[in-house]
């Protein structure tokens, strides 16, 4: 079980993909609406965010594609694993959020889920699509400071 960070946060599944294919423009914070297998699966830390959106319908939010595998020790009542789960967001953060997405052309992912005391948050963000020139400066980037901190360290 992974401990808890200063924040009283633990952290169950991150989005690595979205920050190589995607500019992370604003942060949100929201609740996710989940059934208790599904809870209990996350505890195990079952879940992954790869391939997950962030879509609106009748003015609410939904997190579509997220995958948190069935609770082992579920019976028939066990969740479906791809199934669409509703974000938890304030009427003007949904608003904002919305007219984003259709004026802009960005789109929203979730970049992480995390407990924060026993509610699981989903943090999710405005994102801006790289093009590939982008995503290779970002990695060499990367690799130079990784090359600076271990000629660093090796002093």
């Amino acid at each position: 079980m992974k401990a808890a960070n200063e924040n009283g946060e633990r952290l169950i599944a991150s989005n690595k993909k979205a920050f190589h294919d995607y500019f992370v423009l604003q942060k949100f914070e929201a609740g996710v609406e989940l059934t208790g297998t599904e809870v209990k699966s996350l505890r195990e830390g079952a879940a992954n965010l790869k391939d997950a959106y962030v879509t609106f319908k009748n003015g609410e939010a939904f997190l579509f594609g997220a995958h948190i595998s069935p609770y082992a020790h579920g019976n028939r009542e066990n969740h479906l694993p791809d199934r669409t789960r509703k974000l938890l967001l304030h009427r003007r953060e949904i608003e904002k959020l919305f007219t984003q997405v259709m004026e802009k052309g960005l789109t929203i992912v979730p970049l992480r889920l995390y407990f924060k005391g026993s509610r699981v948050k989903a943090e999710i963000g405005v994102v801006r699509g790289k093009k590939q020139y982008d995503k290779r400066a970002t990695e060499k980037n990367r690799e130079l400071e990784r090359e600076v901190a271990s000629a660093m360290k090796s002093r």
